[in-house]
């Protein structure tokens, strides 16, 4: 009975600080319709900050703890609002989670320059203090943190529905405009609530921070057990909020508590059982989902978003081929390491026609687009050892059909909700499968994969495997090109634009959602076999959900509406490492070159690759004409308002 009140007490002392961090995203998202990615990155370079004053400047904890929350991470919060933010209110959900998402990145950079990775610990608060409740020793820090939580779940209650600027606060989201009209001060009550926001997260981070130690990666990612809890309450209901955070503590407390009795089942199950714990939030997460009600169809209008135009088969044909001998004459100029980073933007081009169909032509946000690569390059990797034709069909098979599987919860989401559930799926993909000695690759470890020869041709070198890769990159460009100038594009658009009018005109949603979904997965799962011959070796740090980040960030920086918006993000991306070493720059500062840059082109879908359509519109030749589809005539190429016109000429 002793041991499950103690585990009671450690669940419900988890719980608080998840409280703590979920509801700093209530109030954000709730004041401004933004969910903030970063929130768990806010609250990691916080936590650095406090450790910095307090240990490495001498300052007393109480001191620190005050200059941090109660200062500098409320400015960060409104300056963050102020530049940045605020502009997001009335934008997409792909632009808001690719700003946020680049926020993150942009932090994590900034963290690991200011402080290099390097032993450091935190000392709880009140270390030397506990009492005894019911025969189960609390300690300081513990009373602390949970008293710290019923103080800020009730304060932001009161705050948000017994004050008249909470009222106006949660009126910010609705109209800023009238709420100017009646007297209230919009910019200054959305700088106030993002720096609640941040200053919670500050505060989260800090208390957690003895117990999981100072990690870039474990802090920035305490925003989906935040978000986990953040679902009970549908992201504005704080006393839910707060319930579903001690729900979720006591869970994980339970479980570990039922692991010693577990009996030993061998080291490849014993490592699953410690993957499924790290994967309670996620599981915790989508039982929430699925019992949510599910969300009405958007009613909108028909009229496409401004997209680049469909050009011709001809020019299509065209370019593509163009690509390739370019690639092919290219390749005989460079030294194989510089071969084999064109090999790599390639690939990473491939992975991004992925995101084009999801994202660009669905409207659905992706940010675990990494982890149907990975299902491929595992069924390649593990079960062929070899790159066959039929493995890379075989792989392209499997990832479709677990993109399906996904797809089936996911029908209930869409939007934020989608994408942070793809978030979430990545992160059970993590711990679960491809870090499993058992189904995948086993952390730390990897395997080897032997280039095959096809139609009597070697592509072992590395120029016969950047050729192979350009060929393949075209081939899928062309077929994705075809969809979209087909019914299909048409009813895909359509249905991103306006689902209640797909269902009213008596076309199905779910069959087109589930499609595109497993479409999208299986594109992934053949750019996980071609990214497996680039790299020889690979492992299960290629595939975690944290690489998907970047992967989004820089499609749309290059344009996810079109397949030259891939091929420049696939550039900016596979060409980093090349870069950094002709450089000299580090991981670090590639993280915050792709913050930045997300955070100033996130906001126009059509990226780089669109502002290269304007900018050579004037010699853009004639464009195919289409013939009307007689049932769905909707957000077709003729709305369009850019043309394609460079590399592959293909959006």
């Amino acid at each position: 009975m002793t041991e499950l009140l103690t585990f009671t007490v450690l669940g419900l002392v988890i719980g608080a600080a998840y409280a703590i961090a979920s509801s700093g995203l209530v109030i954000t998202y709730a004041t401004s319709n933004v969910f903030n990615v970063a929130h768990g990155a806010t609250g990691m370079v916080m936590a650095f900050l406090y450790w910095e004053l307090q240990v490495g400047r001498g300052l007393p904890p109480w001191l620190a703890l005050i200059l941090v929350v109660g200062v500098v991470a409320p400015l960060f919060g409104a300056l963050l609002e102020r530049t940045v933010t605020r502009r997001l209110t009335a934008a997409s959900t792909t632009v808001s989670l690719t700003v946020t998402v680049g926020i993150l990145l942009l932090l994590v950079g900034i963290a690991q320059v200011v402080w290099p990775p390097a032993g450091r610990t935190v000392e709880p608060f009140l270390p030397n203090v506990s009492w005894s409740l019911a025969g189960v020793q609390v300690t300081g820090h513990q009373f602390i943190t949970f008293g710290l939580a019923v103080v800020v779940a009730g304060g932001l209650y009161v705050l948000l529905n017994r004050t008249r600027t909470g009222t106006a606060m949660r009126a910010l989201v609705d109209d800023r405009t009238l709420l100017a009209l009646h007297g209230a001060r919009p910019q200054l009550l959305g700088s106030l609530s993002w720096a609640i926001g941040s200053a919670l997260a500050a505060l989260a981070g800090i208390l957690l921070v003895s117990e999981i130690g100072l990690d870039y990666i474990t802090l920035t990612l305490l925003v989906i057990n935040a978000y986990a809890a953040a679902m009970v309450g549908r992201l504005v209901d704080l006393p839910r909020t707060f319930v579903g955070a001690m729900i979720l503590g006591l869970v994980q407390a339970y479980f570990v508590l039922g692991l010693r009795y577990v009996p030993d089942v061998g080291p490849d199950l014993t490592n699953m059982l410690s993957g499924l714990r790290a994967a309670l939030p996620t599981i915790f997460l989508f039982v929430t989902m699925l019992l949510l009600p599910q969300e009405k169809l958007r009613v909108g209008s028909v009229a496409g978003a401004a997209m680049v135009r469909v050009p011709s088969r001809t020019r299509t044909i065209g370019w593509g081929l163009g690509l390739i001998a370019a690639v092919a004459i290219g390749t005989g100029f460079l030294g194989p390491s510089a071969i084999s980073g064109v090999s790599r933007a390639l690939a990473v081009g491939l992975i991004m026609l992925s995101l084009v169909l999801l994202t660009g032509y669905g409207g659905d946000v992706s940010l675990g687009q990494m982890s149907f690569v990975g299902v491929g390059a595992l069924v390649v990797a593990r079960v062929f050892g070899s790159l066959d034709p039929v493995a890379i069909v075989a792989a392209a098979i499997v990832a479709g059909l677990v993109g399906a599987l996904v797809a089936l919860p996911a029908l209930r989401l869409r939007g934020l909700y989608l994408g942070l559930g793809t978030l979430a799926f990545a992160a059970a993909m993590d711990k679960l499968v491809f870090e499993s000695s058992l189904l995948g690759f086993q952390l730390g470890g990897s395997v080897t994969i032997e280039r095959p020869t096809m139609l009597g041709v070697s592509l072992v070198g590395e120029r016969a495997y950047a050729i192979a890769t350009a060929v393949a990159f075209v081939a899928v460009a062309w077929g994705l090109l075809a969809l979209r100038r087909g019914r299909f594009g048409r009813l895909l658009l359509a249905t991103r634009d306006s689902p209640a009018a797909c269902g009213t005109l008596g076309l199905s949603t779910t069959r087109t959602r589930v499609a595109v979904f497993a479409l999208s997965a299986a594109m992934a799962g053949f750019a996980g076999a071609v990214f497996t011959g680039v790299n020889i070796a690979v492992g299960a740090t290629d595939f975690q959900m944290f690489q998907s980040l970047p992967l989004l960030l820089l499609a749309v920086i290059g344009g996810v509406t079109s397949v030259t918006g891939a091929l420049v993000g696939g550039i900016l991306l596979g060409l980093g490492p090349v870069l950094a070493d002709v450089t000299g720059s580090t991981g670090q500062t590639q993280f915050i070159f792709i913050g930045l840059a997300a955070i100033v082109f996130g906001r126009d879908p059509n990226g780089l690759a669109g502002l290269l359509f304007e900018r050579f519109r004037p010699v853009a030749g004639p464009l195919e004409e289409r013939e009307p589809d007689p049932v769905l005539d909707v957000a077709g190429p003729a709305d369009d308002a850019r043309t394609e016109v460079s590399i592959v000429g293909a959006p």
